[in-house]
């Protein structure tokens, strides 16, 4: 029979954020893969799965999670880490893979998932949706996502500020992930475009050293890797008036 791999959502970072599926994923999956850093320091993965499953369940495989100007070593990275995944689907029937957030937004396992199916073909592939940083930090900060007609759109700063402005000059709500090594381009941007008033940002959700605040507070001072920002839509304040 062939072997299963399931990529399981588990959130922005907070436990209780898990869904009832995730958590029986986890537990179902003979081995739980956690992705670290090659520093090795625990991340929020593997932090929010031990709250779930015994630590000796738990395997560890290295990514070059945040390598984005040496494209040969993170290839090497995702081949080490896929050759790893396939070695455990080899001895498993099914493997779970624990990312934070959804593993299908800008998730690892989407490149792990894509490894697999060359390297180990005939493995059933599946995800379990998880909680996305944008959705904890709506309900935290009580920022309204979308109302009525208005479009949402996800920029992973990454990509640019030039794409993060071209969002913001448009018509709905702007959610920006990664952008703590750009704050400073950032609130620029966001002050050119006139959405800084209504905006927020937070970082380290649910954990205790969770920061929240107003993006009109953002002095240009680093901030986590990991931040996230809302731009609400512009709106007039009427009930559906975006209907």
């Amino acid at each position: 029979m062939s072997s299963k791999l399931i990529g399981v959502g588990v959130g922005p970072g907070d436990p209780e954020l898990v869904t009832v599926k995730g958590v029986n994923a986890l537990r179902a999956a003979e081995v739980v893969v956690v992705p670290v850093m090659d520093t090795g320091e625990r991340g929020r993965a593997e932090a929010t799965v031990l709250h779930y499953v015994p630590e000796e369940k738990v395997v560890r495989v290295v990514f070059a999670l945040n390598e984005r100007s040496d494209r040969g070593r993170r290839e090497a990275a995702w081949d080490a880490a896929g050759e790893r995944v396939a070695q455990l689907l080899g001895q498993h029937a099914t493997v779970a893979f624990a990312t934070i957030g959804d593993p299908n937004v800008y998730s690892t396992f989407t490149y792990l998932a894509q490894t697999i199916g060359e390297a180990v073909p005939g493995t059933v592939v599946e995800t379990v949706p998880g909680i996305t940083a944008m959705q904890d930090l709506a309900a935290r900060s009580g920022a309204v996502l979308t109302e009525g007609t208005e479009p949402l759109t996800l920029v992973p700063v990454t990509a640019g500020s030039a794409v993060l402005k071209d969002a913001l000059n448009g018509p709905g709500t702007v959610v920006a992930y990664k952008f703590g090594r750009q704050a400073q381009e950032v609130a620029e941007v966001l002050r050119e475009t006139g959405r800084i008033d209504d905006a927020v940002w937070g970082s380290a959700l649910g954990l205790p050293e969770e920061s929240i605040r107003p993006a009109a507070e953002l002095d240009g001072g680093p901030l986590p890797y990991l931040s996230t920002l809302i731009a609400p839509a512009r709106r007039d304040g009427t009930r559906g008036g975006k209907l």
